[in-house]
């Protein structure tokens, strides 16, 4: 089947709407550049559309009805929404499903040392990476520290023109012959990966300065220039050096999403596996109105390391909040709760890889999405034999095409590469245990990853058009 650019295909009304779309996609990336702080983000944005928080009204012992807008939050780091449809919930609802955690690097719980006059923060790689794609380019640090007293002090460093940035050092390529002959998964060993963060030592008085005040003498006191930091810590966030064990502390890219390419067709940033999909999604759960069935749109954490812990896929929280949800629409069973959840449909809304000319041994061609193609569909994912995929069904697929062929979405169908080359997986298997019909959709991606990730402006607005189509649908 052939497959063209879909940039051809806009009026001018809709490529000014992908302009104001975009640039609302691009403030979306950088006011959420980590789980807690994308929730934080989609909050305020769901709250000012008028969504209540689910446990408000669990107290308040409310009845929902259609249109109802609700949302949940568990940790900080995993977030639900819902509206209410006309339909029971037996009978099932649309769900969206994407994930907000990136690959990344995490500070570890006793990270602050100092060698040979340069202090250091210890990380723990998170996810996905190539290691080498992250030493010498500027990181900011971004978490919360939370004291023994229960004060959470937000962290935000490097995102601002006068914020310093942090670094991790390579080896000059006049040094590095040997350093050159590995491979490129020791090219960089994980231990290697400590943000550098300090070089300036503390003094302190010496006797004889003390006793003159105009004398300017002054020795560096022991890991002077680990002190120094420890002092400016606590002068800027009142933080001392056992906080860091009840840290949440992560290390991403420095700076803002870009446009990229002299057409500014392209948007180059950060994170967009998987917040790409998820603000997709979003839009098109703010933009819909009337519905027959319930709306849910899921923001998923740790999908990156497999959807583990409690505020990753695997945890009953998707389950559990579908049953409060039921129960203040009178309708909760547990009989009716396994109704809900094999009767509804689902898009694992997650990122596939974009075809790179540079690298076409890895792709087979004719089943791999092509940037500006259009939002993809992922019948299956998995790896070399199908291994840990979801593999939706026929029926369910010609469902769908049906929906973004009277919608008229350009989409494209996709697999992650060749058989044999590698594989990956979403969250979809995950929801697939329900016994819903589920299929993965997505957004193609270069450079998928890496710390700055490249995708095209009219691949996401497609996908905002697809999920709008899939919340208004009715169903098989």
């Amino acid at each position: 089947m052939e497959r063209k650019n879909i940039w051809e295909f806009y009026s001018d009304e809709q490529l000014a709407e992908i302009e104001t779309f975009t640039k609302n996609y691009r403030d979306f990336l950088d006011n959420g550049k980590t789980e807690r702080e994308c929730v934080d983000t989609t909050v305020n944005i769901i709250e000012a559309a008028g969504f209540r928080e689910l446990p408000k009204l669990i107290n308040e012992g409310a009845k929902l009805k259609p249109g109802d807008k609700v949302y949940h939050v568990l940790m900080n780091k995993m977030l639900i929404m819902f509206i209410i449809g006309e339909d029971k919930l037996k009978k099932g609802m649309n769900i969206l499903g994407s994930h907000i955690d990136s690959p990344r690097l995490d500070i570890k719980q006793n990270p602050l040392y100092e060698e040979e006059g340069i202090a250091y923060l210890d990380t723990h790689y998170y996810g996905g990476v190539k290691k080498y794609q992250w030493v010498t380019i500027p990181l900011a640090l971004h978490g919360v520290m939370v004291k023994k007293d229960g004060t959470t002090v937000e962290i935000n460093i490097g995102e601002e023109e006068s914020d310093p940035v942090f670094f991790i050092s390579d080896l000059l390529p006049h040094l590095a012959a040997e350093q050159m002959e590995k491979k490129a998964n020791k090219f960089i060993e994980g231990e290697a990966l400590d943000i550098v963060v300090g070089n300036k030592p503390i003094l302190i008085k010496t006797p004889d300065s003390l006793a003159n005040d105009d004398s300017t003498e002054s020795e560096a006191a022991k890991n002077a220039v680990k002190k120094g930091i420890l002092e400016i810590l606590k002068q800027s966030y009142d933080i001392e050096e056992e906080d860091f064990i009840s840290a949440e502390l992560e290390v991403v890219p420095a700076g803002k999403a870009r446009e990229a390419g002299f057409d500014k067709s392209m948007i180059l940033a950060y994170g967009q596996d998987d917040r790409v999909c998820s603000f997709a999604g979003l839009t098109a759960l703010l933009e819909a109105k009337n519905l027959t069935r319930t709306a849910c749109l899921i923001f998923s954490d740790k999908e990156e390391i497999g959807s583990v812990g409690a505020t990753g896929m695997h945890s009953r929280f998707f389950e559990n909040t579908v049953a409060e949800l039921m129960n203040l629409t009178g309708d909760y069973s547990e009989l009716n709760l396994r109704r809900v959840l094999s009767s509804s449909y689902m898009l694992s809304t997650d990122v596939g890889a974009a075809y790179d000319p540079f690298y076409k041994s890895s792709f087979e061609k004719r089943n791999t999405a092509i940037l500006s193609g259009g939002v993809l569909f992922k019948k299956f994912t998995g790896a070399r034999g199908k291994s840990g995929s979801n593999d939706a069904n026929a029926e369910y697929i010609g469902y769908i095409r049906k929906l973004m062929e009277e919608a008229e979405i350009r989409f494209q169908t996709a697999e992650l590469g060749k058989v044999d080359v590698g594989g990956g997986g979403t969250i979809a298997y995950i929801l697939a245990g329900y016994g819903m019909n589920v299929i993965d959709s997505g957004v193609p991606v270069l450079n998928m990853h890496a710390p700055w990730e490249a995708t095209s402006k009219a691949d996401i607005f497609e996908a905002k058009r697809a999920y709008a189509a899939f919340l208004t649908g009715l169903g098989l």
